[in-house]
């Protein structure tokens, strides 16, 4: 048994090169091999989002706090709020965030691959973002 303590893993800011704005990453837990998780809260201040990117094996979201924006490749973009649960299925292009006037936290679940959880790509333009 593992018990990572509240608190006791310091918060990260998420880099300009994979977001737009301010963003805070808590690492939540690693697994360790043969597992394959990796599970972070993320806190999106209002109009920070992610660039875009697609996972290897999927990624699912559950969002926990604020109003949130999600789009896969081609689709719409969708509100995303508290309770609600999203899944991206391996390789799909996507970016997610807040809105432009509401700060967004989520829980990010995703698993390696050879080592890897993300492909990370170009930013999300403004004119994609407001769309």
């Amino acid at each position: 048994m593992d018990i990572k303590r509240s608190g006791s893993q310091p918060s990260g800011k998420g880099p300009a090169e994979h977001f737009t704005g301010a963003v805070r990453i808590d690492i939540l837990f690693e697994s360790s091999d043969p597992a394959r998780a990796a599970v972070a809260s993320d806190t999106f201040e209002p109009g920070a989002r992610t660039v875009w990117h697609s996972h290897p094996l999927g990624q699912t979201l559950i969002v926990t706090a604020g109003y949130g924006w999600a789009q896969r490749w081609g689709g719409p973009i969708e509100d995303i709020r508290p309770g609600d649960v999203i899944w991206f299925p391996p390789g799909e292009k996507h970016w997610h965030g807040a809105t432009a006037t509401t700060a967004m936290t989520h829980i990010a679940i995703q698993e390696r691959l050879d080592g890897k959880t993300v492909d990370w790509m170009e930013k999300v333009s403004d004119e994609q973002y407001q769309a």
